[in-house]
């Protein structure tokens, strides 16, 4: 925000004569750099998806699906893919919405408002994604576990031994928690920083229209 900072000095130092003029300049400033956050964001979300989508046609799993023999498993899961990607195409419509409404909008009411509005709908995005991430590492264990064949004899050494049960269970929370903290990380580093220079740009927005 050094450019901003410049502005300000600026503005106070021709206080009486151009104050007008420099309140214009400081919202155009924050306007476009908020429209460019907002477009960074729609792009990195865009970018995230085919990432997955290229990523899974490179990991077979229907030699492991067919060997389970249960089909109604297969199609669980395919329900549950499909459902995602619904629910995060419509993420990615909203993200695209509130990038056309920050950089068509007008008023510094209705873009601090639309600034508030993209920063939850980030955030609902996000823990929508771990949350996703934590439930699809549980469902894949379990699901391999339990129907796959090759699994047959780790089942019965680990049933008939309830001490390497709790271990195993204790690895699988740690691999789990592990794959979440891989990816908060990922999204505190992408929409992290782009969510705290959207609301920098709120608030100097909010000290302007005092």
């Amino acid at each position: 925000m050094k450019e901003l900072d410049l502005l300000k000095k600026d503005w106070k130092k021709n206080e009486n004569s151009f104050e007008q003029i420099s309140e214009k300049d400081i919202y155009k400033m924050i306007h476009k750099k908020s429209s460019s956050i907002v477009r960074w964001i729609l792009i990195i979300s865009i970018l995230e998806v085919l990432l997955w989508t290229f990523s899974n046609l490179f990991i077979n799993t229907d030699d492991v699906l067919k060997r389970m023999n249960h089909p109604e498993i297969v199609l669980i899961l395919e329900y549950l893919t499909y459902i995602n990607y619904i629910v995060v195409l419509i993420f990615i419509f909203v993200f695209y919405k509130n990038y056309r409404t920050i950089s068509t909008t007008v008023a510094t009411k209705s873009l601090m408002g639309a600034i508030l509005k993209t920063r939850k709908t980030v955030q609902y995005y996000v823990w929508y994604n771990l949350g996703m991430i934590i439930v699809s590492t549980i469902l894949s264990f379990f699901v391999g576990f339990v129907y796959n064949p090759d699994m047959a004899f780790l089942r019965e050494k680990l049933a008939a031994n309830g001490k390497t049960m709790l271990v195993s269970a204790g690895i699988l929370i740690l691999i789990i928690l592990g794959f979440f903290g891989i990816f908060w990380c990922f999204y505190r580093l992408l929409y992290g920083t782009l969510l705290r220079r959207l609301y920098a740009n709120y608030k100097e927005l909010k000290k302007i229209d005092i």
